[in-house]
């Protein structure tokens, strides 16, 4: 989740991204003397003039290898030899880049003094802008009190007590604190953790929030991130050590404070995000117009029966960042056993006959095809908990990994459940194995990888699932 407030702020970025590309354009032109053809004749000029289309390599290649190494990432924390390193980073790319044109088409009467003054003069410019506009910004927060983000702390170990001092130090990052809240005894904060949370019902003006994970219950972390999520605010998570860092999350750095982030992994890229939608909506369409369509009628007259009581069963899940929503089932249990505190396990007497079948083939499920139309589900993705468990499971696993875990859409089947880790959680190592694997999903997601798990999905389906009841 990353989120930005203010009320020009985010121009500063795209106005960079235009000036450079400006710088490339205009230096082009400037020193290698194209012929002056009008606008309108370009395209059928560029086929005569390799030069012209070189002008527009020049953009594309810029902007291509500005997105793969994130030049235009820079941030308030972000130091001043970060950016060197970037603009280094840019050069030597561009400079590849620009080359390898050169070299590819021969017939271009270039010298390579002048292209070398061409990418001199391009960065020259473009990291006189890049560094002046980095400490302008830092200027005016220090000292005009300006471009403000107003952040919360909540909790007080070591290094959330560096991060205090940080703040309130360097005023030219331009954090202003509002609060410190924690459950430990200390003069030095505003109130517990309860009183945190109120504070940010009441003040919409936060714009990050750093938690102390070791000190926070999963309730409580369910609620700082569903907060963000609705609040349109930045959370971030601090360690309980400088060395303890986590692999699945991104670390920045404030100063030689590590402050960890749920970073973008594959499956919340943007493009990704409408490629799963898409494919989400597509196949709940298909099984709900072709199979529950006829299937609701025959299992509602099966259902009633056997037991009085309604065909679907609603229950509260956690979804995507920590959202609750009800996921719907086709009634498998007796009218009134289903409390929703517990799994059903093995020869439960809860479980009515038709209702064992339709467990044991999963097709109680498909009623869930609804929750993805819908938007609260995904066809695949970490299989969503009962409430009354997501605390117990969080403390059992690293609260990192749990929270990430929740930072996507929950999924009527999943690569964990194909693994063989569904179901009744019996001893500890279930839902370890679990998370495991639905964090190297979320990692490494891609539409052929949902299509081989819907696939194992029906053929465990037809073989029969022993973890199934």
């Amino acid at each position: 989740m990353s989120y930005i407030r203010g009320r020009y702020s985010w121009l500063i970025r795209p106005s960079l991204i235009l000036f450079d590309t400006a710088t490339i354009l205009v230096l082009a032109f400037y020193f290698f003397d194209f012929d002056r053809e009008p606008i309108e004749a370009w395209f059928s000029y560029l086929a005569k003039n390799k030069s012209y289309f070189f002008v527009i390599y020049a953009i594309i290649l810029w902007l291509i290898s500005a997105y793969s190494i994130k030049f235009y990432d820079v941030y308030r924390y972000t130091s001043a030899l970060d950016i060197a390193t970037l603009l280094f980073k840019q050069m030597a790319l561009y400079f590849v880049g620009t080359f390898a044109f050169v070299g590819f088409f021969r017939s271009i009467t270039v010298g390579a003094f002048t292209i070398l003054q061409y990418i001199g003069y391009a960065f020259l410019f473009i990291s006189i802008i890049k560094f002046a506009s980095y400490f302008a910004l830092r200027q005016y927060r220090r000292h005009l009190n300006g471009n403000k983000r107003f952040v919360l702390i909540i909790g007080n170990n070591d290094v959330a007590k560096e991060l205090q001092d940080f703040f309130k130090r360097k005023r030219d990052y331009g954090y202003e604190l509002k609060g410190v809240y924690s459950n430990l005894d200390s003069l030095k904060v505003d109130g517990n953790i309860q009183d945190g949370i109120k504070h940010l019902k009441e003040d919409q003006g936060i714009d990050e929030v750093y938690c102390a994970m070791d000190e926070l219950s999963e309730k409580q972390v369910n609620t700082f991130v569903k907060y963000a999520d609705i609040n349109h605010c930045n959370i971030k998570f601090i360690p309980a050590s400088k060395n303890l860092l986590s692999k699945h999350l991104k670390t920045d750095f404030y100063n030689y404070l590590p402050v960890l982030s749920i970073q973008e992994v594959t499956l919340k890229k943007p493009f990704n995000v409408v490629v799963k939608r898409g494919f989400d909506i597509i196949f709940s369409l298909f099984v709900i117009i072709f199979i529950l369509s006829w299937l609701s009628i025959i299992l509602f007259i099966l259902i009633k029966l056997e037991s009085k009581g309604p065909l679907y069963y609603k229950h509260k899940r956690n979804g995507i960042n920590y959202k609750e929503f009800e996921c719907y089932k086709f009634r498998s249990l007796k009218l009134g056993s289903e409390n929703g505190t517990e799994y059903v396990k093995k020869k439960d007497h809860r479980v009515t006959k038709i209702g064992a079948f339709l467990r044991r083939t999963s097709l109680d499920e498909l009623p869930q095809f609804y929750n993805v139309l819908f938007g609260d589900m995904s066809v695949v993705g970490p299989r969503p908990h009962m409430l009354s468990f997501t605390d117990d499971y969080s403390k059992k696993i690293d609260k990192y990994n749990f929270v990430i875990r929740h930072n996507v859409k929950p999924g009527i089947t999943g690569l964990a459940q194909t693994k063989g880790f569904r179901g009744e959680v019996k001893k500890d190592e279930d839902i370890i194995n679990r998370v495991k694997f639905d964090i190297y999903y979320i990692e490494n997601w891609s539409l052929l990888l949902d299509i081989k798990i819907i696939i194992d999905t029906i053929v465990l389906i037809i073989k029969g699932d022993k973890k199934a009841y």
